[in-house]
Protein backbone atom coordinates (compact mmCIF):
# COMPACT_ATOMS: atom_id res chain seq x y z
CA UNK A 1 0.00 0.00 0.00
CA UNK A 2 2.68 3.02 0.75
CA UNK A 3 4.23 2.03 -2.52
CA UNK A 4 0.83 2.66 -4.19
CA UNK A 5 0.39 5.42 -2.05
CA UNK A 6 3.79 7.50 -2.92
CA UNK A 7 3.81 6.52 -6.94
CA UNK A 8 -0.04 8.31 -6.73
CA UNK A 9 1.06 11.14 -5.11
CA UNK A 10 3.85 11.29 -7.57
CA UNK A 11 1.44 11.03 -10.46
CA UNK A 12 -0.66 13.35 -9.18
CA UNK A 13 2.40 15.74 -9.52
CA UNK A 14 3.05 14.75 -12.42
CA UNK A 15 -0.42 15.21 -13.70
CA UNK A 16 -0.51 19.04 -12.57
CA UNK A 17 3.07 19.90 -14.23
CA UNK A 18 1.55 18.04 -17.17
CA UNK A 19 -1.44 20.02 -16.93
CA UNK A 20 0.57 23.39 -16.84
CA UNK A 21 2.66 22.23 -20.12
CA UNK A 22 -0.31 21.73 -21.93
CA UNK A 23 -1.47 25.26 -21.31
CA UNK A 24 1.78 27.12 -21.83
CA UNK A 25 1.75 25.02 -25.24
CA UNK A 26 -1.25 26.78 -26.32
CA UNK A 27 0.02 30.00 -24.81
CA UNK A 28 2.29 29.66 -27.28
CA UNK A 29 0.74 28.62 -30.34
CA UNK A 30 -1.71 31.40 -29.86
CA UNK A 31 1.08 33.65 -29.41
CA UNK A 32 0.03 34.81 -25.92
CA UNK A 33 3.77 36.13 -25.07
CA UNK A 34 2.35 38.57 -21.91
CA UNK A 35 0.25 35.83 -20.11
CA UNK A 36 2.15 32.49 -17.67
CA UNK A 37 0.76 29.56 -17.30
CA UNK A 38 0.02 29.67 -14.18
CA UNK A 39 -1.59 33.27 -14.46
CA UNK A 40 -3.44 31.63 -17.58
CA UNK A 41 -5.27 28.95 -14.93
CA UNK A 42 -6.12 31.64 -12.68
CA UNK A 43 -7.38 33.83 -15.39
CA UNK A 44 -9.53 30.73 -16.50
CA UNK A 45 -10.61 30.00 -12.78
CA UNK A 46 -11.91 33.80 -12.35
CA UNK A 47 -14.25 33.46 -15.81
CA UNK A 48 -17.08 35.07 -15.58
CA UNK A 49 -17.03 35.67 -11.88
CA UNK A 50 -16.13 38.68 -10.12
CA UNK A 51 -14.08 37.07 -7.20
CA UNK A 52 -11.91 39.00 -4.09
CA UNK A 53 -8.23 37.51 -4.21
CA UNK A 54 -8.84 35.53 -0.97
CA UNK A 55 -11.49 33.52 -2.99
CA UNK A 56 -9.15 32.98 -5.76
CA UNK A 57 -6.63 31.80 -3.28
CA UNK A 58 -8.74 29.12 -1.79
CA UNK A 59 -10.36 28.47 -5.54
CA UNK A 60 -7.30 26.71 -6.85
CA UNK A 61 -3.80 25.24 -6.60
CA UNK A 62 -1.17 27.47 -8.02
CA UNK A 63 2.09 25.12 -7.10
CA UNK A 64 3.38 28.22 -5.05
CA UNK A 65 2.65 31.16 -7.11
CA UNK A 66 1.73 34.74 -5.52
CA UNK A 67 -1.43 35.28 -6.20
CA UNK A 68 -1.47 38.81 -5.53
CA UNK A 69 1.51 39.56 -7.99
CA UNK A 70 -0.38 37.19 -10.74
CA UNK A 71 -2.57 39.10 -10.64
CA UNK A 72 -1.50 42.66 -10.65
CA UNK A 73 0.95 41.11 -13.79
CA UNK A 74 -2.81 40.19 -15.58
CA UNK A 75 -4.14 43.38 -14.80
CA UNK A 76 -0.92 45.80 -16.34
CA UNK A 77 -1.31 43.43 -18.81
CA UNK A 78 -5.24 44.24 -19.39
CA UNK A 79 -6.59 40.53 -19.09
CA UNK A 80 -8.10 41.43 -15.36
CA UNK A 81 -9.71 44.66 -14.28
CA UNK A 82 -9.49 45.17 -10.21
CA UNK A 83 -12.17 47.47 -8.44
CA UNK A 84 -11.54 48.48 -4.54
CA UNK A 85 -14.37 46.85 -2.26
CA UNK A 86 -16.75 49.95 -1.34
CA UNK A 87 -17.27 48.62 1.70
CA UNK A 88 -13.55 47.59 2.90
CA UNK A 89 -10.72 49.37 1.58
CA UNK A 90 -9.07 46.30 2.07
CA UNK A 91 -10.04 44.76 0.00
CA UNK A 92 -10.46 44.27 -3.60
CA UNK A 93 -12.51 42.26 -6.72
CA UNK A 94 -11.21 41.15 -9.72
CA UNK A 95 -13.14 40.52 -12.91
CA UNK A 96 -12.11 39.13 -16.29
CA UNK A 97 -11.22 42.50 -19.19
CA UNK A 98 -12.75 41.97 -22.67
CA UNK A 99 -9.48 40.45 -23.38
CA UNK A 100 -9.29 38.58 -20.39
CA UNK A 101 -12.67 36.70 -21.76
CA UNK A 102 -10.90 36.20 -24.92
CA UNK A 103 -8.79 34.19 -23.43
CA UNK A 104 -10.95 32.59 -21.72
CA UNK A 105 -13.28 31.40 -24.46
CA UNK A 106 -10.53 30.45 -26.07
CA UNK A 107 -9.29 27.83 -23.62
CA UNK A 108 -12.88 26.94 -22.76
CA UNK A 109 -12.99 25.75 -25.90
CA UNK A 110 -9.71 23.91 -25.94
CA UNK A 111 -10.72 22.10 -22.63
CA UNK A 112 -14.17 21.15 -24.09
CA UNK A 113 -11.98 19.40 -26.59
CA UNK A 114 -10.03 17.64 -24.57
CA UNK A 115 -13.34 16.75 -23.06
CA UNK A 116 -13.94 14.94 -26.27
CA UNK A 117 -10.72 13.40 -27.11
CA UNK A 118 -10.37 12.01 -23.43
CA UNK A 119 -13.13 9.62 -24.67
CA UNK A 120 -11.34 9.09 -27.70
CA UNK A 121 -8.73 7.31 -25.41
CA UNK A 122 -10.63 5.10 -23.82
CA UNK A 123 -11.26 7.56 -20.16
CA UNK A 124 -14.50 7.45 -19.44
CA UNK A 125 -16.33 10.08 -17.16
CA UNK A 126 -17.27 7.61 -14.59
CA UNK A 127 -13.67 7.05 -14.37
CA UNK A 128 -13.01 10.61 -13.64
CA UNK A 129 -15.29 11.17 -11.25
CA UNK A 130 -13.97 8.20 -9.22
CA UNK A 131 -10.69 10.06 -9.37
CA UNK A 132 -12.28 12.98 -8.62
CA UNK A 133 -13.48 11.41 -5.36
CA UNK A 134 -10.35 9.74 -4.65
CA UNK A 135 -8.53 13.07 -4.73
CA UNK A 136 -11.10 14.28 -2.56
CA UNK A 137 -10.44 11.75 -0.09
CA UNK A 138 -6.45 12.56 0.09
CA UNK A 139 -7.31 16.23 0.21
CA UNK A 140 -9.72 15.33 3.44
CA UNK A 141 -6.84 13.01 4.80
CA UNK A 142 -3.65 15.42 4.35
CA UNK A 143 -5.98 18.33 5.41
CA UNK A 144 -6.81 15.98 8.58
CA UNK A 145 -2.96 14.95 9.03
CA UNK A 146 -1.44 18.66 8.55
CA UNK A 147 -3.56 19.85 11.10
CA UNK A 148 -3.12 17.37 13.85
CA UNK A 149 -0.09 16.03 13.19
CA UNK A 150 0.63 11.75 12.12
CA UNK A 151 -0.25 9.71 14.92
CA UNK A 152 2.15 6.79 15.20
Amino acid sequence: MKETYFETVMGVERLHRLFFDVIKAELDRQSVKDLSDIQCFILYNIGRSRMTVGEISNRGYYMGSNVTYNLKKMVENGYVLQEQSQHDRRSSHVHLSEKGMGIFNRFDKIFEQHAVNLKHNAITESELLDMRKTIQKLEAFWRFTASHGINF
